[in-house]
């Protein structure tokens, strides 16, 4: 079996060493071994590396992260969660689309003052009720 030493594993995975260090150290990776100081991985640290990566980009925490993997580091997709968090990003999308769609209008928007503008006005208490929901 090839090990990977910290290093090379940093730089094929764009992930600092105090970071696999770190995610070693809560239990998300393993490595195989030390030579000498520095620690050594299998290659199939760089595949999870790549799956914390993609849970990172969908929200996941590292401990949701860390529920996917069994004992043996091998991913056990949740996929009822999977599905919920696709659901979430959907509608995640679609606000953000509408809150795109609403700023270019309000670019070009031909009225005397953006105060005239009724979708401005609409913006600003969409603006003014998100607010108040992430306050609360």
């Amino acid at each position: 079996m090839k090990l990977l030493d910290i290093g090379v594993l940093s730089e094929q995975s764009g992930v600092s060493p105090s970071t696999l260090r770190y995610y070693e150290e809560i239990g998300l990776i393993q490595s195989a071994g030390r030579h000498g100081l520095r620690r050594q991985f299998d290659a199939q640290t760089a595949w999870q590396l790549t799956l914390i990566a993609l849970g990172k980009m969908a929200g996941f925490s590292l401990d949701d992260i860390k529920g996917i993997f069994a004992r043996d580091g091998t991913p056990q997709l949740p996929r009822t969660e999977l599905h919920l968090r696709a659901d979430a990003l959907d509608e995640q999308i679609r606000g953000l689309t509408r809150l795109r769609d609403a700023l270019r209008h309000v670019a070009d928007c031909p009225a005397e003052s953006h105060m005239d503008c009724p979708k401005f006005r609409r913006l600003l208490n969409f603006a003014s009720r998100t607010a108040a929901k992430h306050r609360a």
